[in-house]
């Protein structure tokens, strides 16, 4: 092989965060670039990694040393929300992820997901859902949130809005287990009276 790093010598490296790494140990072996061997280390780490393995700790400092990497990013915000920091902080994590990747599905959800006032986290999952028209977790977040908007507030609107999504969902639902299911959520929307 002439030198060239072989697979197996890469792997370990791939495993350890970015910020572990040895600036001196290079993955071009004259073939890729610099940037290209980055972004490859940073996407094998963050597709191998175990999260729960990974500190709030390890995940700031990446993102401190890589600001515009979204998939970075959305890792420390869901690592936040699932600590409990709040949606404040997920919230505008989430937006710098949006402004770094607007593809990052991710980000949008946890964007969507960090709202706290319920008519405005409504309109938040209709806006991703708009965004990826196949993303069925966003269309089911759309028409559960409104769903609870419905009942807290007494609003038809949102009753309306949550049955329209249920039945959406109904006609591409994957199997008759899926679409009983549907089926039961939408009679009894149907069936609310306030």
């Amino acid at each position: 092989m002439g030198g060239a790093p072989t697979w197996a010598a890469l792997v370990p490296e791939w495993y350890t965060p970015p910020t572990q790494m040895s600036s001196n140990r290079s993955l071009t072996a004259g073939r890729l670039s610099p940037r290209t061997c980055d972004f490859l280390r940073s996407a094998v780490w963050f597709f191998l990694m175990d999260d729960t393995d990974l500190s709030i700790e390890a995940l700031e400092r990446i993102v401190a040393e890589s600001p515009k990497d979204a998939r970075a990013i959305v890792a420390l915000a869901n690592a936040y929300w699932l600590s409990g920091r709040g949606p404040d902080v997920v919230g505008e994590l989430a937006s710098r992820a949006i402004a770094a990747d607007p593809g990052n599905r991710a980000g949008w959800h946890l964007w969507a997901l960090s709202e706290s006032n319920p008519r405005d986290r409504v309109t938040r999952w209709q806006q991703v859902s708009a965004r990826f028209p196949g993303d069925d977790l966003a269309r089911v977040n759309v028409a559960d949130n409104a769903a609870a908007l419905a009942g807290a507030e007494h609003d038809y609107d949102a009753l309306d809005l949550a049955i329209a999504t249920y039945e959406q969902l109904r006609a591409t639902a994957p199997g008759p287990e899926h679409r009983l299911a549907l089926d039961e959520a939408i009679s009894k929307l149907k069936g609310w009276r306030f």
